[in-house]
């Protein structure tokens, strides 16, 4: 089930946000509950953060943006995250499956993402779904801890309009 993340949520998500497997991919260095509010209220006030749940429990979580203007038909996913025990599962992929859908039903013609170029199991998977490497931004971050800037890939996906749309 997908649904709008609440502070009910909290510690469902910073528990998979700080998970040693997933937190090098999210764009925070590793941080106390306390430090991680204010970046969750910021997620919430988007209104977009989404926490998908499934036996009872939040296993993931996305957020979703749409560009104005001429570029109205482009939608963003960032801050997206699986739970490690779910990979391999299928869960990742019907999880992306239907927020792809959801907005192509909105009026979405292209899904732009990042992908760090050290996370080749999400690279994999993002091709997997059709998207295409459109271009690399270098040295974008540094983790805290590295030696060395990580680049970031630009990927995107060209969805068919809806029929009659």
């Amino acid at each position: 089930m997908h649904r709008l993340a609440t502070w009910d949520d909290f510690d469902a998500v910073y528990a998979l946000y700080m998970h040693e497997e997933v937190v090098p991919f999210l764009g925070l260095d590793p941080m106390p509950p306390e430090d991680f509010r204010p970046h969750y209220a910021n997620l919430l006030a988007t209104r977009r953060f989404q926490v998908v749940e499934q036996d009872g429990r939040v296993q993931g979580f996305y957020r979703t943006s749409r560009h104005a203007g001429r570029a109205a038909h482009v939608g963003y996913l960032a801050t997206l995250a699986v739970s490690p025990e779910r990979h391999g599962s299928g869960f990742a992929r019907e999880m992306v499956e239907t927020v792809i859908e959801r907005l192509r039903a909105d009026g979405v013609l292209r899904v732009e993402l990042m992908v760090e170029a050290d996370n080749h199991r999400a690279q994999a998977f993002y091709r997997k779904l059709g998207f295409e490497h459109e271009g690399t931004l270098r040295a974008a971050y540094k983790r805290a801890g590295d030696e060395v800037y990580v680049d970031e890939l630009f990927f995107a996906r060209l969805l068919p309009p809806l029929a009659g749309g």
